[in-house]
């Protein structure tokens, strides 16, 4: 029954206003592009649901799929852990590779120096991982070119949380689309063309052919009007709720504090030797560690991604580790004066502030 828009809700009118505001905007042509033209018929709650939100709609999970508890709280009982010593052998190997590395670096001192003292040193390394699933809900549509797709009437769409999707590997982002079962609309009429498989504007006269089709050019193929690209002059949409599904690793990181001359901001381009992980579907934070920089972090931490992602997303997993970095200190006398430079990690990088053999030029090739 027609309802003329005078009739109808303020909201609601504006929508057929906006729907019909650009006749001849032209859509992404690959299937399934976010809704633009207007809202699909049909049932009150999607026409609410569009008229109130006009794009994406995230979706809370439900209770039952926020994270899970585990029995028990985990503990491991704890030492202080001590970096191995280093042989001078391997601290001189390790600075005659960063020499290498920088083109204003000479190896002559490498060869000459003497090592006086390789102190052992270490900082610990934590870091929470927590991996999450989000969904939101948007209308698409694409040219109705298989009558039938819509499905019988009344069947009721899943709730998207209901839609089993396969998760990728734990702890590996990635982002899927699909459709949501049952959700299919047709729409009989397109908004763009009006029904006609032309767009509006080409459909009068091709501006090099002047509509008498005598000319073969490029724009209307010498039809004299243009396709319309929404529909595919199916002259039909077909519209339904696509579901996005986005699986993200969530990265928490601590580094303690060290008390030497030497940037934090190295060490987390290193590795360091594992000494505690803990893996389950929610991790408890870490108690009684030695450093208790390490245990307060563990607690900010999985307090941090609790609070983040309790309203939008579903923890499938967590993971927290522990890593022992090496750091050696290496003293060492070169023409009479003393000097010190820095191993750290386990690749053996190397940082000398204030190597000796050195030229005073600015070059900043590497």
């Amino acid at each position: 029954m027609h309802c003329p828009i005078s009739r109808l809700p303020h909201s609601l009118a504006c929508l057929c206003a906006i729907g019909d505001l650009d006749p001849d905007l032209d859509p992404d042509p690959n299937l399934g592009h976010p809704l633009t033209p207007s809202a699909p018929p049909g049932r009150p709650d999607d026409n609410e649901w569009i008229i109130q939100h006009r794009g994406p709609k995230i979706l809370s999970p439900p209770l039952a799929l926020v994270g899970e508890s585990v029995e028990q709280r985990s503990r491991s009982p704890f030492m202080r852990h001590s970096v191995p010593p280093m042989t001078e052998a391997v601290a001189r190997q390790a600075l005659l590779r960063f020499v290498a590395s920088r083109c204003c670096y000479g190896s002559r001192a490498v060869g000459e120096l003497a090592i006086r003292r390789l102190r052992p040193l270490g900082t610990y390394r934590y870091r929470l991982e927590t991996f999450s699933e989000s969904r939101l809900s948007e209308w698409v549509f694409e040219p109705f070119t298989k009558p039938g797709a819509a499905g019988p009437s009344g069947d009721t769409p899943l709730d998207p949380w209901d839609v089993e999707v396969g998760a990728p590997p734990l702890f590996q982002g990635q982002t899927r689309r699909c459709r949501v079962p049952h959700s299919v609309l047709v729409r009989t009429r397109c908004v763009t063309c009006k029904g006609s498989c032309r767009r509006l504007k080409q459909q009068k006269r091709c501006q090099l052919c002047s509509g008498t089709g005598r000319k073969r050019c490029n724009t209307c193929s010498g039809r004299g009007s243009k396709t319309c690209v929404t529909c595919q002059g199916e002259k039909k949409l077909q519209h339904f709720k696509q579901l996005v599904i986005t699986w993200k690793n969530n990265v928490f990181e601590f580094v303690s504090e060290h008390h030497l001359n030497f940037p934090g901001e190295l060490l987390s381009k290193v590795s360091g030797a594992n000494i505690f992980k803990d893996e389950n579907v929610v991790v408890y934070p870490i108690i009684d560690f030695p450093d208790p920089e390490i245990s307060l972090a563990s607690q900010r931490a999985i307090t941090e991604h609790s609070a983040a992602l309790a309203t939008s997303s579903r923890i499938l997993r967590q993971r927290q580790t522990i890593e022992l970095i090496p750091i050696t200190e290496v003293h060492y006398q070169y023409s009479g004066k003393p000097y010190l430079y820095y191993i750290y990690g386990l690749e053996n990088k190397v940082y000398a502030l204030d190597y000796p053999e050195r030229c005073c030029c600015s070059c900043t090739i590497l």
